[in-house]
């Protein structure tokens, strides 16, 4: 912090009141690193929000504590003990207190450490003493869960540079429904029409597909990742992976059944903080199964992409599935879902409508079942877009890719994308 030896990096924007935004949920924010964080608050709203923020997946990696008292109990907190790599202080004393405060905070704070000071006063004059004195952030009261993330983990994003990637997961709400097949046309998608680069990690190291699908046959895969931790880094991780098209590459699963793969619940955690810091997107096909790493992945992804049938199992465990994401990542954009395989001929089916009921939420697209050209697609080791890329269905994959990215706004219809289209194919199935 503050001493005026500081190494902080400091904003240069005046101070804004830092109230949370309606579209909050969709802004991407890089998740912090393992730091310690203390924070010094002097309001129980301050501190809900705090402990609140503590609870998010971009600060899962760091340690936080909360304790009452603002500036002068971090002053007398840090006279017998280091600080940490980050101090959260409220104060709601006037300017000249607050400054105070803060050059007797100088005196026992370690150089090297950030500040983020929580006040009331909305003020130019301040700002700038704050930040010559070397704190890091100023937020104006009240603050949210939001606001609380995006300032700390902002401490740890320089401005110039390159952005952490984002993490997309897909996973299927029972087996056999086609999530890894939408999983591998929507990372060609981001890669070919988006033109980002990109990585498909196929995370079903027993039975995994993306090789088939891509027609690769890579020697090496995820699998010598995460049974080799402590060798990951970029430039192990980029050695693995298998270069699908000039923008997409893969990471592989072995596919094979000479060992077992039971994984603690942090195993692919390193893999991922490789991938997303060279990598703009990481698509994740996280197979169908329930353990503290697939939790962890889905909890922890920027967004996620639930696939299901149209029948009840499906509607049962996909709502399970978006009611605990919803739970577990409050401060993020609920799940999407879609519906695959949709107008089986003479296959009773719960319909688009009664999903989005039971969700509360529109499907993001409705898949039609099309043998023909997902056979051909599959059994080719080709995407829907390769074997016909006008084709409605490599549109539906197109669209799925910029919503995910981020690159355009969800616009769910009533039974999702395609709906003229489903009526046809139905009646004719009839």
């Amino acid at each position: 912090m503050i001493k005026h030896a500081s190494q902080v990096v400091v904003a240069d924007r005046e101070p804004m009141p830092a109230v949370a935004t309606d579209n909050a949920a969709d802004e991407h924010i890089a998740p912090a690193p393992r730091v310690s964080i203390q924070a010094f608050c002097e309001t129980v709203e301050t501190a809900a929000a705090v402990q609140a923020a503590g609870e998010d997946r971009r600060l899962g990696k760091a340690h936080l504590k909360i304790q009452m008292g603002g500036v002068a109990a971090a002053a007398e907190a840090y006279r017998s003990s280091p600080t940490p790599n980050v101090i959260v202080i409220e104060s709601e004393n006037h300017s000249d207190e607050i400054l105070h405060g803060l050059d007797q905070l100088a005196e026992v704070c370690d150089a090297g450490t950030r500040v983020i000071v929580i006040g009331r006063v909305n003020d130019v004059t301040l700002y700038r003493e704050l930040t010559r004195r070397g704190v890091s952030e100023y937020l104006i009261a009240p603050v949210g869960t939001i606001d609380i993330v995006r300032g700390v983990c902002g401490l740890f994003s320089a401005p110039d540079a390159k952005p952490v990637g984002r993490i997309i997961a897909v996973v299927g709400a029972k087996g056999g429904v086609g999530a890894s097949t939408v999983a591998h046309n929507v990372g060609w998608a981001i890669a070919r029409d988006l033109s980002l680069d990109s990585v498909v990690t196929d995370l079903d190291l027993a039975f995994g597909t993306a090789g088939l699908d891509y027609n690769q046959d890579p020697p090496q895969g995820i699998a010598d990742a995460v049974f080799s931790p402590d060798r990951v880094d970029s430039a192990f991780v980029d050695r693995l992976l298998s270069k699908c098209t000039d923008h997409l590459s893969l990471l592989a699963a072995p596919a094979t059944l000479d060992r077992v793969y039971d994984f603690g619940a942090d195993a692919f955690d390193s893999i991922l903080d490789s991938l997303r810091g060279t990598i703009p997107c990481v698509v994740l096909d996280v197979p169908h199964m329930w353990s503290g790493w697939t939790k962890r992945l889905l909890v922890g992804a920027d967004e996620i992409l639930v696939v299901a049938g149209p029948d009840l199992a499906n509607l049962r465990n996909a709502k399970n599935l978006v009611d605990l994401l919803r739970a577990a990542r409050p401060n993020d954009h609920h799940p999407y879902y879609c519906l695959n395989q949709v107008g089986v001929p003479k296959r009773p089916e719960i319909t688009p409508a009664d999903f989005a009921k039971a969700l509360e939420d529109q499907p993001l697209a409705v898949i039609p079942f099309e043998p023909q050209i997902f056979g051909t697609a599959a059994n080719n080791g080709q995407m829907i877009a390769e074997v016909s890329s006008g084709h409605k269905t490599a549109e539906m994959f197109r669209q799925l890719a910029q919503v995910l990215t981020g690159r355009a706004e969800a616009k769910r219809s009533r039974g999702g994308m395609l709906t003229p289209f489903l009526a046809k194919l139905m009646k004719r199935g009839a």
